[in-house]
């Protein structure tokens, strides 16, 4: 099984905004918005290559209006949300036979791990190469089976790498109805498989929360990772598919079930993995590390230890508890604390908490911050501040702590998030879940520069 412990890295690049003590324990980040504001304000407006067709011997280019900011902002938040429902409810229905496969090797990978921004997503991306071709696809340890758009594709959204030809690869194959491959697609994607007449291949059918799918043929081709080769990977090869899945080739799936690319690799890498995601969500990179050779960690101190959770009653997701929260170093009171389970995925963007938990958040946030104007709520984001005209803001520090002592310190800009480029609307980025019985989850605005081995 996936090894139980979670490791956290609090990596030295975190001490760039510098720790600021105050008065009565108070404890804040100072945050630099025009610095920060440079960056967006320069930034690669997201966007996809223009497509051409051909008409009766005349080429069209086809020309697309850019959409205001917080258009774009609103339809992935609201994304967001429905993917969060979609969790709660595969979270009460979860199945106790999505445990990954067992390993004990010790070799090991680092992949440059990136913001997918400028490919229009509000994710985190890698690029492996698949037969051969390269492809860029979200990381998603919410999900299990990985999947690409392929030709002949009757229906796909536009994407920036060539779409994977099967009929190209010669070490491509489909994967036979009669296989385990095939039936264990009910835990990993919560559909069955599908037979085709003559049995000879067999299909797949996965839905996400906001509307998003992917179906296609179950697959098998190799791929490249990093610097190792894996052969007979078993992959989705998407035929139709749609949703925010932005200019991505389709979606890395790091789940526990045997289909995810982390079971098909434990004779590999052990069943382990880490990731670190960058800061900047234009500048700097990230890493994904498939083992768990200590080597890639002998630079990062200090190193903490955190038990995962493993409910055989609940989905394969990845838990931690969560014991406590303190904002500026007061700790927040609340029932919600008594059920400190908490979710970490990197497929969610903005952290969710139980109401009790938000609510003191929230108040305790509002308090601390009361020099900055409020500003309306934007989607799921009903805590907002005008720091129009502000140069740097002192941020109350935000620390989640999780059984065994272990800190994690937010990082000031994943504490704020930015609507509006000139600072007129900046939210807490953090939000509520309407029920006090759901689960928490530990969103990827919350986890930049720290990595966590699992």
């Amino acid at each position: 099984m996936i090894t139980l412990l979670l490791l956290l890295l609090f990596l030295s690049s975190t001490i760039a905004i510098d720790d600021v003590n105050v008065p009565f324990s108070k404890e804040t980040k100072l945050l630099v918005l025009n610095k920060l504001q440079w960056r967006l304000n320069h930034a690669s407006i997201p966007h996809l290559p223009q497509r051409s067709r051909t008409v009766e011997g005349t080429t069209i280019l086809e020309m697309k209006l850019t959409k205001p900011r917080e258009e774009d902002l609103m339809k992935f938040l609201a994304s967001d949300d429905a993917r969060v429902s979609s969790l709660q409810f595969r979270i009460r229905n979860g199945s106790n036979d999505g445990r990954a496969q067992e390993g004990s090797s010790s070799m090991e990978v680092q992949i440059p791990l990136s913001s997918g921004a400028k490919l229009s997503t509000l994710n985190y991306v890698v690029t492996v190469e698949l037969g051969g071709r390269k492809m860029t696809v979200i990381v998603d340890t919410g999900s299990d089976l990985t999947w690409v758009q392929c030709k002949p594709c009757t229906s796909c959204y536009n994407q920036q790498d060539p779409v994977f030809d099967p009929s190209a690869s010669p070490s491509y194959r489909s994967i036979p109805c009669n296989s385990s491959s095939c039936d264990s697609l009910t835990l990993a994607t919560g559909n069955s498989g599908i037979c085709s007449i003559d049995q000879q291949s067999c299909s797949y059918s996965l839905s996400y929360g906001d509307g998003s799918y992917s179906h296609g043929v179950l697959s098998s081709e190799s791929i490249n990772l990093g610097s190792m080769l894996v052969n007979n990977f078993i992959f989705g090869c998407g035929e139709s598919n749609r949703g925010l899945f932005g200019g991505t080739s389709g979606l890395m799936g790091l789940g526990r079930t045997q289909l995810s690319l982390v079971s098909q690799t434990a004779f590999q890498f052990g069943g382990v993995f880490s990731y670190c995601l960058p800061t900047s969500e234009f500048e700097s990179s990230g890493s994904l590390v498939l083992g768990s050779n200590s080597s890639v960690y002998r630079n990062s101190t200090p190193i903490t230890y955190t038990r995962l959770i493993t409910d055989p009653l609940q989905a394969p997701f990845y838990y931690l508890n969560l014991t406590s929260i303190s904002v500026g170093g007061m700790a927040l009171q609340a029932s919600g604390f008594s059920d400190g389970r908490i979710l970490i995925d990197s497929g969610t963007v903005i952290t969710r908490l139980v109401p009790s938990v938000y609510r003191a958040l929230r108040n305790e946030f509002v308090k601390q911050f009361s020099d900055y104007p409020p500003a309306p709520g934007f989607s799921i984001l009903d805590t907002c501040f005008n720091l129009t005209g502000y140069k740097e803001v002192n941020i109350p520090t935000l620390r989640l702590k999780f059984e065994g002592e272990v800190e994690v310190s937010a990082d000031a800009t994943g504490v704020l998030y930015f609507v509006q480029k000139d600072a007129s609307q900046v939210c807490l980025a953090f939000a509520s879940l309407w029920y006090e019985d759901e689960i928490a989850i530990f969103g990827n605005y919350q986890q930049k520069e720290f990595e966590g081995c699992i």
